[in-house]
Order: C-alpha cells, then structure tokens, then sequence
C-alpha cells in the first residue's frame, strides 16, 4: 500500500507553535518521577514502608492515588517525552524518561514479570465478570502507548521488553473470552487506543498473537454499523470512539484489508461532513457529537473537548495519508489554532515595561472550549487536577511538527504553513526545506523598504521557504492552497521573480530543477468569513483566515448588516504592537461596539463566538 509519509527529520522554528512546545518540555521536567511512578510502586508493593509520607505534590484530580484511573497520564507523559526528544534532542528529558521506564520495569518484576500497570489486575478481571470499573483497558493501553513511543521515537530498547511481557498477559486475559463478553466489555468501559496499541506492536514485532490481539479488539458493534453506513453517533461519546477508529486505520496500514479503512472513512464522513463542525473546526457539546447539522441547541460551556480536538486531528491525518485528499489538512489548521493552540499551554504576555516584576498568568489545558454567549474558560492546574484532557494536551503540543511536511517518493507537500525545517532523501541528494514566516513588519527602530510597502496590517499571510540541495535535483514540491484563500496566490523566486504554477487538487504547484539555495516566497491572501450555525443561518461566527474571532462582551449582540460581507461589520483594531501584527478587529456602525481578538489568545477574560446578523431596515419614501 502507497501512501504520504510523515517526514521524521523535522524540528519546529521559532513560533507560537515552538513556545507552546517548549512550555510542554518545561512542564513535563517540572513534574517530579516519584510522583509519576507512585501508583506504580503502590501497585508492586513497593510503597509499604511503616508511616510512608508522601510529599505535597503528589498528584490529586484523576491521577491521585484512590482513583480508578491513576497513572494514566505517566504514559502520556513518557509518549510526549520520547517525541520530543527525538526532535529536540533534550538529554536531561530522556535521561528522566528512562528512568521512568526503567522503574516501571522493576515494578513489573515485583509483579510476576508480566503485569507493569499502576491498577490492579483484578479490574480487568472484575470487568470481564461484568463489574464495574472506570476504564482498566484504557489505562493500560496509555502506559504500554508510552512504552512504545519510548521503544520507536527515543530507543530505548527495554521499553519494548516491558511491553512484551504486557502483550503476554493480555493474550493470556483474552483466551477463553467469547465475542459477546468482549463486546459487553468494550460496551462498558473505554478501551482507549488498545486496538492500535496491538496493530503498532504487531507492526514492530511480526507476532501472530499480537495480530490476535488487534483483530479481538475490534469493537465489533461500532464498525458493523459504520460499514453499513448508519449514523450511529448522535448523542455517542465522541472521544471513546475515535481511538477505536484509529485502531481500525492502523490496521489498514498494517494489514492492507480495505474493509478497516472503509471503517474510518465511514466514520470520518458521519462525524464531520454530515455533522457540520463549530467555527472553531471542532464538535461536540458535554463529550458526545450533536446531532447532525444541529448546533444551535448545543452552544454551551462543555464544547469542543480537548482530546476530541486531539483525537480528530490524528484521525485526520490518517486518512489525509492514505488518499492526499486536501480537505484533511485544511481540518486540522481550524483545529490547529481555533482547537489545541486556544486549549493549552496558555500564558499572558508580560509587560517587558512594567515596574514591578510580574509573572504571567497561564494553564495547562481547557478540557472544554466554551462557545455559548459570555463563555470563560476553565483552565487546568499543574498537579491538582489530570483529567484526560491533561494527558492529551502534553502529547499534542509535542507533535506540531508532524503535521507539516509530507513526501511521495519525488513529491513534497507543505501541508501546513508552520515555521520549521526538516532535511529527506530524493536521490542520491539530500534536500532540506526551510519555512518561516516573511517579515511583513520590519525593526521598528530601522528604516525598511516592507515598513513602506506595508503601513497597515497586510491582507495576506507570507511564507518564506528555502530550498537547499546537495545536487541539483529534480521533484515536485506541492503547496496547500487553503479553504479561506481570497484570491490567487502569488509565489516569487529569491525575493523577486514572480514564477508560474500549477494548481492540481487544491495545491499550488511547484516542478523545477532545484539548485543549491533558493528561496521561494508565497503571498495567501485573506480576509474575513462568516460561519453560520448549520441550523441558524442568520447566527455567525467570524474568521479572519483559519482563525476564529471572540468578541470581548457577555452577550451575543445583534449585528446590524450583511453577514456575508463581514468586512464592512469589522474593522482593524490594534493592528500593530512594535515590530508585529497583531490580528485584533471591532465592530463598526452598530449600536454598541466591541473588540474582537482571536479565540486563541483568549485567557481569562468573558468571550463570546457567535453573532445574531440582522439586515438594515431601510426607510422607504413613498
């Protein structure tokens, strides 16, 4: 099976994208490995001593110590941990990551040599009774996911031992389980990503078992509709069902057997294309999909949860690799910034003038994304709290970079416009391809001809990108030309030959014989677009590109014009800090006016998404 692939020698460039991964590593460093590995000691029995005290950071929320789910987010962290690494090459982060996983280790030695959970075993047996406990499969499938990641993107090879002997249990545990009890069960709690845990392992290992395992964890009663065509998601727990949907792609990859693509793309179509996402490019309201093209019910203060938004994307990406279409990477920039970039990591600019020292407010991660009229958003704690929307956040801002750069034997595609770099083989030359952004702003303490050019905020978004060759090199490179483009885009050659291009399949298009260096730049114009509810045309959100806009007001204020000339409703405002751009706008001509600034730059201040438009009643003189 031929498919784009993911380039792995890539790094982040200096962005918001790179400063919300290096706020993950800091996070990640800052929390402490006993406090990490305390559920797996307890679990081993390597906590018993007499008057034990644990420190006063040990972790509270989903990840303390009575809860059903502890130690679910250590292999979320050592997943986050192994990606970064391998891009940033961090020492200190991999020294603490195999430490990590080599104490796992030594609690699966106390336990037997096989079970290396911080649960214990009788969940999984209680649950197979028909018990209730909150999700055991779904916690081991995050610790053995961490140890994978640990296996493939940081090598460490004892990683993959740890998880063998976890791979033994579990094809132990499913033996004599007939298809129904596994159905009851998969019914019952979240199984996580366990079915494609079990392709990944197979597709490392070659074990039959392993094959066994992705195949019995199939949740039969899901995909049956699915191939069918049936919308079974209305009211259905959005995010217990998309990893089971990704276990069904990565068996398409590992298998090559359509019918588990025809899965995820049945899926792909109920859950997006009939359902109509928010504005923000996300769905759902209190955790399950809304009815199809029915939103106008469903704005509330529980939308848009995180590890949908995560999950999605992933789910996206899959499918984006097995058929090049474009509508895939166009869903994840929304979701790219109106989605993981306005949910976590966040942090308020420092006034660099102020005379008293100030440290900026921040929060870990939004488990919602409010979008009901005077919405605030609930930030996460450090330590307090670990809903799994923690555990998805730490994972997600260490993966920016794989959502950029693809390749097809002699074919590049820039799929997103994230600054970065990342270095392929094409030949027998080694290329490299650089992407930042132009500077449309210039030193303002210098004199620049752009300063000249460009006195107010440019109505087009600019990249740079450099190629640089071993030898000169013939291949494709392919640019996405994106949903929200307001006209037609403009590519120069060494900052001043405007060159042709093709468009094919909504790309912009780019054969030649590469020499050395060179530089292309790309002009994408853009404006303002309305997003109605699919169920309330006249109620609309605003975009300005791919980012969404809040009003800064508590109510949903009628607007008086057309919404599908969103220009002549908003205006500029606050279009330049210093050297920068800013993509501030307020509303203009209407009874009482307020500011917009993107949904992403959102702290803590009351927002509102969506807008009632009202045409202008005009006075008729007879």
């Amino acid at each position: 099976m031929r498919e784009k692939a993911l380039i792995k020698e890539g790094k982040l460039l200096p962005s918001e994208y790179s400063r919300r991964r290096e706020r993950d590593i800091a996070y990640l460093m800052e929390l402490k490995e006993e406090n990490l590995l305390f559920p797996y000691y307890t679990e081993a029995g390597l906590n018993g001593r007499l008057n034990y005290r644990p420190g006063p950071e040990l972790h509270g929320g989903w990840d303390s110590p009575l809860s059903q789910i502890r130690g679910t987010f250590t292999g979320h962290w050592l997943s986050a941990a192994a990606r970064l690494y391998q891009e940033t090459g961090d020492s200190r982060l991999k020294a603490k990551a195999d430490y990590i996983t080599a104490e796992i280790g030594r609690c699966q030695e106390a336990n037997g040599g096989e079970w290396a959970f911080p649960i214990p075993e009788k969940y999984l047996y209680g649950l197979k009774e028909g018990r209730h406990f909150w999700a055991p499969q779904y916690v081991c499938h995050k610790v053995m996911m961490g140890l994978l990641d640990m296996y493939q993107y940081a090598g460490n090879s004892g990683a993959l031992t740890i998880l063998r002997g976890c791979a033994d249990w579990f094809f132990r545990f499913i033996r004599d389980i007939c298809a129904d009890t596994m159905a009851d069960m998969m019914d019952r709690e979240e199984t996580g990503g366990i079915m494609e845990l079990w392709a990944d392992l197979y597709d490392v290992t070659g074990d039959p078992r392993h094959l066994e395992l992705m195949r019995r964890y199939e949740r039969t009663r899901l995909t049956g509709p699915l191939l069918e065509g049936r919308d079974v998601l209305t009211n259905m727990h959005a995010n217990a069902t998309i990893p089971e949907i990704h276990g069904c792609a990565r068996a398409y990859e590992v298998t090559g057997e359509q019918r588990y693509r025809d899965i995820a793309e049945s899926y792909w179509r109920l859950a997006v294309e009939e359902r109509m996402p928010f504005a923000t490019g996300g769905q759902t309201d209190a955790e399950v999909w809304t009815p199809r093209k029915k939103q106008a019910a469903r704005l509330s203060d529980m939308n848009q949860e995180h590890c949908v938004v995560y999950n999605m994307i992933r789910l996206a990406d899959y499918l984006y690799r097995f058929s090049g279409e474009k509508k895939y990477q166009d869903y994840i920039e929304l979701n790219l910034h109106n989605g993981l970039l306005a949910q976590g990591f966040w942090e308020a600019r420092a006034l660099d003038g102020a005379l008293e020292p100030h440290v900026p407010d921040s929060g870990i991660v939004c488990y919602y994304l409010p979008l009901a009229p005077g919405s605030v958003k609930k930030w996460g704690r450090k330590t307090e709290d670990f809903w799994c929307c923690h555990c998805t956040a730490v994972q997600a801002n260490a993966r920016y970079r794989e959502w950029i750069w693809y390749q097809d034997q002699e074919e590049i595609t820039a799929a997103q416009y994230i600054p970065s770099e990342v270095t392929t083989q094409i030949g027998n030359s080694r290329v490299t391809l650089t992407m930042k952004e132009s500077d449309l702003g210039g030193n303002y303490l210098q004199i620049f001809e752009v300063a000249e050019n460009i006195p107010v905020r440019p109505e087009f978004s600019g990249m740079d990108i450099t190629v640089s060759v071993q030898e000169p090199t013939d291949f494709l490179l392919r640019l996405r030309s994106p949903w929200w483009l307001k006209g037609k885009a403009r590519i120069f050659l060494d900052g001043e030959k405007e060159i042709p291009y093709s468009e094919k399949d909504g790309y912009l298009c780019i054969e030649r014989k590469w020499e050395e260096t060179q530089r292309l730049t790309i002009e994408l114009p853009k404006g303002l677009t309305s997003w109605p509810l699919a169920d309330e045309e006249e109620t609309v959100a605003f975009l300005d590109g791919p980012v969404l806009l809040a009003g800064l007001t508590p109510h949903a204020r009628m607007l008086y014009g057309n919404r599908h000339m969103p220009e002549r409703l908003l205006a500029a405002d606050h279009e330049r800090e210093w050297e920068a751009w800013k993509g501030g706008f307020r509303t203009v001509g209407q009874e009482k006016n307020f500011r917009l600034i993107p949904l992403k730059e959102i702290g803590r201040e009351c927002y509102t998404v969506y807008f009632p438009v009202k045409e202008r009643e005009e006075n008729n003189k007879a």
